[in-house]
């Protein structure tokens, strides 16, 4: 005898499992959008969902259909007792119509001293299973329930209840398994027939939804986005704003936005592109004619006049600023830089070189000091790094020369050190520093807050010179004068 939860034989139930998915790069006739798609996997989703809500509203449900099955023939059959204390027997063919009612094999009547047998139509053999209506709970009462729908076998199974007649009195009757298992897969087969119909509509009914709401929007998202990237200075390809008030009306706002921004840099790059052309065109003309008329000056400068001599030299020395000026325009049209050939360098070396070449080490106005350890080594190409240096003194100095006050402090000093993997540099001067409205663009080119006579390209050339060594410069505002920071990593692995 076997009580509730311990079936006879009872064999574990193979796990339903799902077959592997298709595997869309693989499969040729796998199609992305129409299996793929967001609405395909919203419809599994959604009757996956449901159906796990309908597993866990049929676990529940099953218990209490097999406790009410079983409660339905204790009170029948406790009627009968009733019956059997005022007349103390039963007809035979009232026992067999109770035992027909019932299904049952056996009917008795515990009274506590006294047991009687109700009704019984043979003798059982075997009882598998034995439910006390008095101890049954939740948890008994779902285990007791799949262990009788995975049940195999021919046993009976015993229910005992307490009778009509009191709390002394218990109904005790004994039936085949076979039947409450049979009423309890008939129960089953309709709740997952009905869970079917419940997943479907809902599935259906979100899947339409859905769709509506947000696939077919993020579907016009996405061919707006094409159709731009085909010509995005069309801008009649500009996704047109559907006017809705949630995340998706949000995102049409910044897409219209972003592609508006785009096509109109597009448009600004053309415009340059074409200025630039024209520009060139005229530089050179302009660089041939002011190139003759520094031939001219030139021979003006012997005729013996006091007004031509005075006046030349600065016509002249304007018209080498101007002559200057085009050829970096066309520097900075042209040059590409190279890649940087990085070297082992010893970096004191390199601030030596550039203190020689800019006549600073005899300087009479302006103290240059080279604080850069000698044996400080950075991974750089030489040449690259010593126009950095050299550009950001060149700076420096004429800085300082443009100073017309004797008792101000010309100095300009290099120091550097090593952190880790990286070299930290500075150049530092003791001139007037750089005007705060003028920081904002000053690695630009042709930057509008250029010095007198500048044109704007040393610092950008400067910039760009880093990055291609994966470094970076930036201005230090703290310190007084001007002090521009570097940092030079080491080559990675």
């Amino acid at each position: 005898m076997k009580h509730e939860g311990t079936p006879k034989g009872t064999a574990t139930p193979d796990a339903d499992g799902l077959g592997p998915a298709a595997n869309p790069e693989l499969d040729p006739g796998f199609g992305r959008h129409r299996f793929g798609g967001l609405s395909s996997k919203l419809l599994l989703l959604t009757v996956v969902f449901v159906m796990i809500a309908e597993v866990l509203i049929y676990v529940p449900s099953i218990a209490n259909f097999r406790n009410t099955w079983l409660m339905d023939r204790l009170t029948t059959a406790g009627v009968a007792a009733s019956v059997l204390a005022e007349t103390n027997t039963l007809a035979p063919r009232l026992q067999e119509e109770l035992l027909k009612t019932t299904g049952a094999v056996a009917i008795a009547l515990d009274q506590g001293a006294q047991r009687r047998l109700i009704a019984m139509s043979n003798v059982p053999t075997q009882v598998d299973f034995v439910v006390d209506m008095a101890e049954v709970t939740p948890l008994t009462s779902i285990l007791g329930s799949f262990a009788i729908l995975t049940y195999r076998g021919d046993g009976v199974m015993r229910a005992v209840a307490a009778g009509q007649m009191g709390h002394t009195e218990r109904v005790d009757i004994v039936f085949p398994v076979a039947l409450l298992q049979q009423d309890m897969l008939a129960f089953s087969g309709r709740i997952l027939a009905l869970s079917l119909v419940i997943s479907g509509i809902t599935a259906a009914l979100v899947y339409i939804t859905l769709r509506a709401i947000f696939i077919r929007p993020l579907r016009r998202l996405t061919r707006s986005m094409e159709q731009f990237a085909e010509n995005p200075e069309d801008g009649s390809r500009i996704i047109k704003v559907s006017g809705r008030r949630d995340e998706l009306g949000d995102a049409e706002i910044r897409l219209a936005a972003m592609e508006e921004a785009l096509s109109r840099a597009l448009h600004q790059k053309q415009r340059l592109a074409d200025l630039g052309l024209a520009v060139s065109k005229i530089n050179h003309d302009l660089r041939n004619l002011l190139a003759s008329a520094q031939l001219f000056l030139e021979r003006l400068e012997h005729v013996p006049d006091p007004t031509v001599n005075r006046l030349a030299p600065k016509i002249l020395a304007t018209l080498d600023r101007a002559v200057g000026y085009t050829q970096a325009v066309m520097a900075y049209g042209k040059a590409q830089e190279r890649a940087p050939q990085r070297r082992l360098i010893a970096l004191h070396r390199v601030g030596e070189d550039v203190a020689d070449v800019l006549g600073l080490v005899d300087h009479d106005t302006i103290q240059f000091e080279n604080r850069i350890g000698e044996t400080l080594e950075v991974d750089a190409d030489p040449e690259q790094i010593f126009r950095v240096l050299l550009n950001l003194t060149r700076n420096a100095v004429q800085a300082l020369e443009a100073e017309r006050d004797g008792t101000l402090v010309r100095r300009i000093s290099l120091s550097a050190e090593r952190q880790a993997n990286c070299v930290h540099i500075e150049v530092h001067d003791t001139g007037p520093g750089i005007p705060e409205n003028t920081q904002r663009g000053l690695f630009k080119a042709f930057h509008s807050g250029a010095k007198a006579g500048g044109v704007g390209l040393g610092l950008a050339i400067v910039a760009e010179l880093l990055r291609a060594h994966g470094g970076v410069i930036e201005l230090d505002c703290d310190q007084p004068g001007t002090c521009f920071k570097i940092q030079l990593p080491d080559r990675t692995a």
